[in-house]
This record gives C-alpha cells, structure tokens and sequence, in this order.
C-alpha cells in the first residue's frame, strides 16, 4: 500500500519548523532540529551503527529542494545537507514523532549529552 504524499509544503521561518499537509485534513510539524538530529543520512544513521547528534537545539533549515517526486533535500544551517527525506520517511515521522523524539532524548541522556550548542572558549591575551 502506498503511503500518502503531502499536498502543501510549507516552512515557517519564526517557528524554524516545515510543515507537511495532506489530503485529508492530516498535517505533521518538524522541527528544524528533530530533522536534523533523525536524518536519513549516512552521516547520521551510521553504516551499521548511529551516530549521535549532539547540540543541534539552535539548527535551522536554510534551502529546501525538491528530489523528483519522491523526497526533499534539505540543508541545513550546520553544514548538514546530506540524506534524502522521502515522503514515506516523512509520513513514519510524522505517525512516530512522539516516539523517536523520546528515544532520541533518551540516547542524549545516556550519552551524557545535550541538545544545547557546545560553546567554544574564546581566548584571552592578559597581556594586553
């Protein structure tokens, strides 16, 4: 059975969040960061074994291309532009969001880490 495929195609630059509605009625929010963070990438799934994406709370999306009928590139404001989003990968986001953002939340926990962007110290001349 084929999946639905979104109608209307809409990013909201204030919520930094891209929005997909379907034909009946159904529309899925993404975060520009839960995006990021669940790319279908290599980089990100790994080859065999996830990688972790850490401190992507302040990610943006900054182009959005279409790929034939079937997916969306999207760059990010990180560098990150690698990874189709089909729309079936979307629908299984959009019916799990709830549940892979806890998993992802949790292997953050675990890890240790946070969602915050990690600060780069600046150095100080105390010569001066």
């Amino acid at each position: 059975m084929a999946l639905p495929k979104p109608t209307r195609i809409h990013y909201s630059h204030s919520r930094h969040c891209l929005e997909l509605h379907y034909a009946e009625s159904q529309t899925f929010e993404f975060s520009a960061e839960l995006l990021r963070v669940l790319s279908p990438s290599a980089e990100v799934k790994g080859h065999g074994s996830p990688k972790l994406q850490v401190g992507k709370k302040d990610v943006r999306i900054w182009k959005i291309e279409p790929v034939g009928r079937y997916a969306l590139k999207l760059s990010f404001d990180d560098g990150h532009d690698t990874g189709l989003f089909t729309w079936d990968y979307f629908w299984h986001l959009g019916t799990h969001k709830a549940l892979e953002w806890q998993r992802y939340l949790d292997q953050l926990a675990a890890a240790g880490e946070s969602r915050a962007p990690k600060l780069i110290p600046l150095a100080v001349d105390a010569g001066n």
